[in-house]
């Protein structure tokens, strides 16, 4: 079974930013075989795909409105998956949430992945 468990967020203001980190933790891991991602859910709101990344740095999959903004990456030695949030604005305001896929498959849908954390939570205030 895999842990994961999200930190970093916080209230901000607007075109602050923040780096959110996702540890991953289990009997056995090998962190680089799995995917990364990460979505986010506002209060009243379905929950939505925020970014991804595949087994190599390179694999990289945003949601288009915030491509150039959002930054995902990992650290396979520190067995973590990062996103730098740049310019954020209010309707960045959101609990986020990383996510693992233990075969390095990676997608836009929640159910394409097998772990996810607790969720962090993110306020941006105007």
């Amino acid at each position: 079974q895999v842990q994961l468990v999200e930190s970093g967020g916080g209230l901000v203001q607007a075109g602050a930013s923040l780096r959110l980190s996702c540890v991953a933790s289990g009997p056995g891991l090998t962190f680089n075989t799995y995917s990364g991602g990460w979505f986010r859910q506002a209060p009243g709101k379905e929950r939505e795909f925020v970014a991804a990344i595949g087994q190599t740095p390179k694999e990289l999959y945003y949601r288009d409105s915030l491509r150039g903004r959002f930054t995902i990456s990992r650290d396979n030695a520190k067995n973590t998956v990062y996103l730098q949030m740049n310019n954020l604005k209010p309707e960045d305001t959101a609990t986020y949430y990383c996510t693992a896929e233990a075969e390095g498959v990676y997608g836009s849908r929640w159910t394409d992945y097998d772990y996810w954390g607790q969720g962090t939570q993110v306020t941006v205030s105007s």
